[in-house]
C-alpha cells in the first residue's frame, strides 16, 4: 500500500448556505490523500494498476464544480465517494476542503474540513 497526494487543487464553485455564496461563488481548495493498493506490482511501472492522478483531478473537479452543496463536509464526502467509485484500488480517501472566504464575522485564513472514506470505527 502507498499514498498518492493531490495537494491544493483549486476550483471556482458556488457552495454555501447563504444566497450571496451561490450568486457570487468563490474558490475552494481540495487535498486528496489516497491510500492505494495497486492492482499490479509497482515494478511493472504500469499506470493501469494504480490511480491516474490526472483522472483523479478531473473527478475532483467534476464534483466540486457540479451541483451546489450547503456544507463543505458534504462536498468532501462526495469527492471521496466519487474517487473510491472510480478507482477500486483506493483503500481509503482522506479529503480536505478549504473555503478561504467563509462568511464569518471575523478575520481568518480559511475554514477547513477533513473526512475519511470509507469511515473506520475507532
Amino acid at each position: 500500500m502507498y499514498t498518492i497526494l493531490l495537494k491544493n487543487c483549486a476550483f471556482f464553485a458556488r457552495h454555501g448556505v447563504h444566497a450571496a455564496e451561490h450568486q457570487l461563488g468563490q474558490r475552494f481548495y481540495v487535498d486528496a490523500r489516497l491510500r492505494v493498493v495497486p492492482e499490479r506490482p509497482l515494478d511493472q511501472d504500469d499506470v493501469r494498476g494504480t490511480v491516474d492522478y490526472g483522472v483523479a483531478f478531473a473527478v475532483i473537479e467534476e464534483v466540486v464544480t457540479g451541483r451546489r452543496r450547503f456544507l463543505i463536509e458534504a462536498l468532501a464526502m462526495d469527492v471521496a465517494k466519487a474517487l473510491c467509485e472510480r478507482f477500486p484500488q483506493i483503500a481509503s480517501a482522506e479529503i480536505t476542503v478549504r473555503k478561504p472566504n467563509a462568511p464569518v464575522a471575523g478575520v481568518l485564513d480559511y475554514v477547513e474540513t477533513t473526512i475519511v472514506w470509507p469511515e473506520r470505527s475507532a
